[in-house]
């Protein structure tokens, strides 16, 4: 099955204060690369990130990076035009999964188990860490025609929400599937604060 790897990296950032997809992490590393490089250790060349129109330098860092990018006109209107817009662009996908570029802490390892059982034919695949759900999403091809009509600022929020039946929860030792960035704040690390 051709799974491809959506990577969200069209948000606004307004809580941040800057522009937090470019602010180095301790490592020097900027928090959208990061997130990048745990989707490329598994998808190699199959990762597409979707941007804003004036996202310039970080579509030149993930092109460098070995991404793919789709720049999204309509981006400013949510997170749900960016992912249409994205899983317009993977025309060819069979499957999608779906990560933020604000969750640089994601072990490879669970992506690698998300797109594995979506490529086994599971419809719907989110890991769980104590009990809640996490990202990345795996969705399926069966759903290409929802996530295209995704509008506004809601994600895929309603379509898993809708087929919860269809859901396989994968348990994950992984707290990094909870961890987004929205503040400075919080990548100081959790057992610090």
């Amino acid at each position: 099955m051709n799974v491809a790897a959506i990577l969200l990296a069209a948000g606004s950032a307004t809580r941040f204060g800057s522009d937090k997809l470019l602010y180095p992490l301790p490592h020097g590393v900027p928090i959208a690369i990061q997130a990048a490089r745990h989707l490329r250790i598994v998808f190699e060349e199959n990762v597409l990130a979707v941007v804003r129109p004036e996202a310039k330098e970080l579509s030149d860092l993930l092109r460098r990076e070995g991404c793919q990018v789709a720049v999204c006109e309509n981006a400013a209107e949510g997170m749900g035009a960016s992912l249409a817009c994205a899983v317009r662009a993977a025309a060819d996908a069979e499957g999608f999964v779906i990560a933020l570029a604000d969750m640089p802490f994601i072990r490879s390892s669970t992506i690698a188990a998300v797109r594995d059982a979506l490529a086994a034919g599971a419809p719907l695949v989110a890991p769980y860490f104590r009990a809640r759900r996490g990202h990345p999403l795996g969705i399926g091809a069966k759903f290409r025609t929802e996530l295209e009509a995704l509008r506004g600022d809601e994600g895929a929020k309603r379509i898993i929400a809708a087929n919860q039946t269809s859901l396989l929860k994968i348990p994950v030792g992984d707290p990094g599937v909870l961890r987004d960035i929205d503040t400075p704040l919080d990548l100081v690390p959790p057992a610090v604060v």
